[in-house]
């Protein structure tokens, strides 16, 4: 099969698209055949193994997980014999954690069923497959650890991003008022997913606004937890989950550990957490998709062929909404 693979970190150079043995899927396992999957910005930082600390999981001196690949959407091509919901030839989308990726393939091996989900009536493979990811880091940032509820007031940090253009729509599915900050040219955008209020960050900064939030989505930015905590109400809640760093051995990673030191002596939380694909959560976009309440937004479309250059645009360019890959 065909394949993007990277023997070695570094620029988008070395991925090379390259024929590959099949995957072999065990008696848990669910091998599917990939029609589109989309990119994250946990690829290229796997690619490039930054921050540094983050190699003492993924190999010190090189990868130990050759095809990457966060998302997949496709049809079942065969199932190992534990699996009973699923079966070859259903169309499904969702995230091969587990097994070390892979979506980056004409074929991807899943760890489990349950990582699985019906794929949405209404979307194509090209759009389920941008969903899985960065909408799960949404709906359980927001949902689970953000603890939104109806008439909150939430503040989406790079709200025109992969995720951050989900947020803006499950936070408004959650009843809660939603501001959305972004650039320029996305305010528009913002305000069609549903935002209330769209604060253009060249123009204005937000924490100088004097309003304060029930919750804030940081998504991106520079700004460290301690820089949130005048926008947010005294019982409030920051949740980071990503923002720019130029530290090559902790990265963004250090403004987790730096809400986690501050949040036991704040009257706000600070939650952090890791996403966790699984097919409750899944199912829970799909019937919100389905019902007309959410919708990727894909800025761009590329083949497995030129997923070194789709990498290079998500580093070199502000993505507006997704980037999927069309295999």
């Amino acid at each position: 099969m065909k394949a993007i693979v990277q023997d070695r970190y570094g620029p988008p150079d070395v991925l090379e698209l390259k024929d590959v043995d099949e995957p072999q899927i065990k008696q848990d396992e669910v091998l599917v055949r990939v029609q589109a999957t989309a990119l994250n910005a946990a690829d290229w930082h796997l690619m490039r193994g930054d921050p540094r600390i983050a190699r003492l999981d993924l190999g010190l001196r090189k990868p130990k997980h050759t095809i990457l690949g966060c998302d997949v959407a496709g049809r079942v091509e065969a199932v190992g014999e534990n699996v009973t919901k699923l079966q070859p030839g259903d169309e499904v989308f969702g995230s091969p954690f587990g097994r070390g990726f892979g979506a980056f393939a004409e074929l991807c091996a899943l760890a489990s069923e349950d990582l699985l989900e019906r794929k949405p009536a209404n979307l194509t493979f090209e759009q389920a497959a941008t969903v899985p990811l960065a909408a799960l880091t949404a709906v359980q940032g927001l949902r689970d650890h953000g603890r939104v509820e109806p008439e909150h007031k939430v503040l989406i940090v790079g709200a025109s991003g992969g995720v951050g253009t989900f947020a803006v729509q499950i936070a408004k599915s959650f009843g809660a008022e939603v501001t959305g900050v972004c650039s320029t040219r996305n305010v528009d955008m913002v305000r069609s997913l549903g935002a209330d209020h769209v604060i253009d960050y060249t123009r204005e900064d937000f924490a100088q606004a004097g309003e304060r939030y029930d919750i804030v989505f940081q998504c991106a930015g520079i700004r460290s937890p301690s820089g949130f905590r005048p926008v947010l109400e005294p019982k409030g809640t920051l949740v980071p989950i990503s923002g720019e760093s130029d530290g090559h051995w902790v990265g963004p990673v250090g403004r987790l550990i730096q809400g986690r030191l501050l949040s036991p002596f704040v009257s706000q939380r600070i939650p952090t957490f890791t996403v966790k694909p699984n097919n409750e959560d899944l199912r829970f976009l799909r019937e919100l998709i389905e019902a007309g309440k959410l919708a990727p937004v894909i800025d761009r479309t590329y083949s497995l062929g030129e997923v070194p250059e789709a990498i290079r645009y998500l580093e070199d360019a502000h993505a507006r909404g997704k980037i999927a890959i069309r295999v």
